[in-house]
């Protein structure tokens, strides 16, 4: 539980994170989504690839109190900020690795239960290999924000025979303040993928 969320439920509202410009943040509405495909339990050891600003990383180590949460990103202002905001919100049960996926995998020393994959080059090779690692019954939540990583992330699904395969497209709007008018603007319009790792 963190004073700054003190509450049960995910969907922290963006403004509460520490952000740097340039950095991706997955909006509220669409982590929801996110987290929702991974299918949490208490002890979950949770990968989050292409962590960014660590707001993934964040909720999920508040709902799995006895988990533990690896945020992996490559960039060392990056790695800070999500250091940054697991202190803001006092969560102990991440550890922040900085380095790029797919090479940096190997040094790790939990293996996952859930894969949250946020981006990354080349995504189907590093899919290729976190499926390697990952433990049976595990379920792996991927984004494509692009055609690109659309065909590359499902064709990957394929080729590692990925089974209950749910794809959806995220279509949110939000009422925001411009000048003076309140206008609907689209929240990250994406593909989500998810499945499952039956064996």
């Amino acid at each position: 539980m963190s004073k700054l969320w003190p509450y049960v439920t995910p969907g922290i509202p963006d403004d509460l994170f520490e952000q740097l410009p340039g950095i991706p943040l997955s909006k509220r509405e669409v982590r929801l989504l996110l987290v929702s495909l991974m299918r949490l339990q208490p002890d979950s050891i949770v990968w989050d690839i292409g962590a960014g600003t660590g707001t993934i990383a964040v909720e999920t180590g508040l709902l799995c109190p006895q988990g533990r949460i690896i945020a992996i990103e490559r960039d060392e202002d990056v790695v800070n900020l999500i250091r940054v905001n697991c202190e803001r919100f006092e969560v102990q049960n991440i550890d922040v690795v900085e380095g790029s996926a797919p090479e940096c995998l190997q040094s790790i020393s939990y293996l996952p239960h859930r894969v949250c994959l946020e981006g990354g080059k080349p995504i189907k090779a590093i899919l290729h290999e976190v499926w390697k690692y990952l433990q049976p019954q595990g379920r792996i939540v991927a984004t494509a924000s692009n055609l690109e990583s659309l065909y590359a992330i499902s064709e990957g699904f394929a080729e590692l025979q990925i089974r209950n395969v749910e794809v959806v497209q995220s279509a949110i709007n939000r009422l925001e303040k411009r000048g003076n008018h309140q206008t609907f603007e689209s929240v990250n319009p994406m593909f989500i993928l998810s499945g499952e790792k039956i064996d």
